[in-house]
């Protein structure tokens, strides 16, 4: 139970130092920070942690910024005919899970969340997509960087531990 308290702690205090300082990064280079929180996002729900988890997170939340592309292009061809921005969405959908059959796309929700950001940011993938894949590395700092001070913490409370 403190060691779970000590994780949830450090990561909670590296999260909130490094997600204002995201949102001054963002401003600063002109990036979307709600897009950035959801690289973060994509990187803590990854059920793979470390480079493994960063990679894959990665490449799912791309994959959903192209697969977003291809449903906004798509539609555009024929904008008159709705049932074609439909089905488009019904395919793209059902080829956003199917790839995860694949190890570096196997996240449906990071593909999930790479899509949605590209809708809400109008296909503008010039900001999204650095958006995105600095949020992500944020995420992995944010996470990487709890786990090692609670490490530290409790290496730095056990030799007092053991005397007791």
């Amino acid at each position: 139970m403190i060691r779970a308290m000590n994780i949830l702690f450090s990561i909670a205090l590296t999260t909130g130092i490094l997600s204002g300082i995201w949102g001054w990064v963002a401003v600063s280079l002109g990036l979307l920070s709600w897009a950035g929180f959801l690289g973060c996002t994509a990187y803590f729900a990854c059920p793979q942690g470390g480079l493994k988890g960063l990679l894959i997170a990665a490449c799912t939340v791309m994959s959903g910024v192209l697969w977003a592309q291809v449903i906004m292009y798509g539609s555009a061809l024929a904008p008159h005919l709705d049932i074609l921005s439909y089905s488009m969405t019904g395919i793209v959908a059902f080829l956003m899970c199917i790839q995860a059959k694949q190890l570096l796309l196997s996240f449906v929700p990071g593909t999930f969340i790479g899509a949605g950001a590209t809708f809400a940011g109008q296909g503008d993938w010039r900001v999204i997509v650095p958006s995105l894949a600095l949020g992500l590395l944020f995420g992995y700092a944010m996470k990487n960087s709890g786990l090692w001070l609670a490490s530290r913490r409790l290496k730095a409370q056990s030799p007092s531990l053991q005397r007791e």
